[in-house]
């Protein structure tokens, strides 16, 4: 009686300890997202802060661009070296010095004189663009080993929203903290946000990067039966551990991220190509917005952002719900039918609706954007750990390379076109792109069925014996 007892208050004893530790991982986690949102809030405050500082400073429209540009190619350099980075460095101090360098490089930037504004603003659009992609890919990659591959898709709704409430935050006060206390001001609470941000990280702990590829067979196992992403990758992902983690061979072991499951390449390239739909709007807001009220013609871009993130916020919410009652992610066929809907959202927001029927469309358009981040976050974590970090600094490159590609071709085009026009062609790009990926996502799961079927048949047939059927079915 007494050892028959015993496994049953172990085991008692191993479920109490486990949702112990998960409750405890789960409020570290809401505290790194606390400060993660207050940096975002600083991000998004010193986007519109030093845009117009730029503009005012300079006298150019032209200078804004280039310090547009200078900022996103930094980020696409940094998302091709993060991943080596990550083989080197823990995620917690990649994400430390990553605040630390853009509160000093902020502080640089209040106090230069006159004579050396230009340089410091440089100074400022490499280090945030660099610096903001390097947080960014340590955070993603590194949510399985901080919360558990069975909560990363509560961890990254909820960071999310904290990151759509920080935007709305930033957007919304930039023009009242700039008018009222002057671009000084405007530029010290961006820097006190990344150094809050900075202490938050430095006093939890915080797993990931180096030390994270002991786990990567852990990875492997968890993203079984995650939406068809745990394919043949794995295996290949120990061969290449030694050069993830040397980082000399750090582009083959990228690619090699991309290959590690089916579709995983298409996915990325479509989340480049919505990154340039994306530029479409971002650039063609404000004409649009003029067009409707040419005296304040912030009123209708500010408003859209807003309901936009309300959008965002509530499909964060029933994700976590959903998260929370299944134990299921949102997964990849989310991600394609997502950016269907958020395309389609953003185009019909320039078709001259009435405004009451914009509000709704933006409200959709958050929404499927939300969920499309969360599905393409979670399907990405799925692979390896030692894979995982090149996958998000590739993936980190090819944003920034489709937003910024973007931007330049809209901006011509947006010279000689309506907005409709351009918006509609960029984002139908995505569609056509997603009902590609949909369709071989769709094809992967019929060739999972049928091989599902073939394996049942040869179990239950007699005369192969259990050996052979124990063989197929480990696959």
């Amino acid at each position: 009686m007494g050892s028959a007892d015993g496994p049953k208050a172990d085991e008692t004893d191993g479920d109490t300890r486990k949702a112990r530790d998960t409750a405890v991982s789960e409020r570290r986690f809401r505290f790194l997202v606390a400060g993660y949102a207050v940096s975002s809030y600083g991000t998004f405050l010193n986007m519109v802060a030093l845009n117009l500082f730029v503009y005012e400073t300079t006298g150019r429209a032209l200078a804004m661009g280039l310090f547009m540009a200078v900022r996103l190619a930094s980020g696409f350099v940094a998302g091709l070296v993060v991943g080596g980075l990550l083989a080197r460095f823990s995620a917690k101090s990649i994400m430390l010095w990553a605040n630390v360098g853009q509160g000093a490089v902020m502080l640089v930037l209040i106090l230069a004189p006159d004579g050396m504004l230009t340089g410091a603003l440089m100074a400022v659009s490499v280090v945030i663009g660099a610096c903001g992609t390097l947080f960014m890919v340590a955070l993603r990659s590194s949510i399985p080993e901080m919360v558990g591959e069975d909560r990363r898709a509560w961890a990254n709704s909820l960071s999310i929203t904290g990151r759509s409430l920080a935007m709305v935050a930033g957007f919304a006060s930039a023009g009242v903290v700039v008018s009222l206390v002057g671009y000084t001001a405007a530029f010290l609470v961006d820097m006190a946000t990344f150094v809050a941000c900075a202490v938050t990280v430095a006093l939890l702990p915080i797993a990931g990067g180096k030390g994270a590829g002991g786990s990567a067979s852990e990875g492997s196992e968890g993203s079984e039966g995650s939406e068809g992403s745990e394919s043949s990758g794995g295996s290949g992902a120990g061969k290449d551990a030694s050069a993830a983690k040397s980082g000399r061979r750090w582009r083959p072991v990228a690619f090699l991220a991309l290959a590690a499951a089916p579709g995983m390449g298409l996915m990325v390239a479509l989340r480049g190509v919505d990154a340039f739909g994306s530029s479409s709007h971002n650039a063609a807001l404000p004409i649009y917005s003029t067009s409707l009220d040419a005296s304040n013609p912030a009123v209708f871009v500010s408003a859209f952002w807003c309901v936009w993130a309300l959008g965002n916020i509530g499909a964060q919410q029933v994700i976590q719900r959903y998260a929370q009652r299944t134990g299921r992610s949102v997964g990849a066929l989310g991600f394609g039918y997502g950016t269907v809907v958020m395309s389609a959202a953003f185009i019909a927001a320039f078709a001259g609706f009435p405004l009451a029927v914009t509000a709704v469309i933006a409200l959709i358009a958050g929404a499927a954007d939300g969920l499309t981040e969360v599905a393409y976050t979670s399907h990405l974590q799925t692979l390896p750990a030692t894979l995982r970090g090149h996958a998000f600094g590739l993936s980190a490159t090819f944003e920034n390379l489709g937003f910024g590609v973007g931007m330049i071709l809209v901006a011509a085009a947006l010279d000689r076109f309506s907005p409709l026009a351009v918006v509609g062609w960029s984002h139908g790009a995505a569609i056509v792109v997603a009902v590609v990926f949909l369709l071989r996502v769709a094809g992967v799961r019929r060739a999972e069925r049928t091989g599902l079927r073939k394996e049942e048949a040869v179990e239950g047939r007699p005369d192969r014996g259990d050996r052979d059927g124990a063989e197929v079915s480990r696959g």
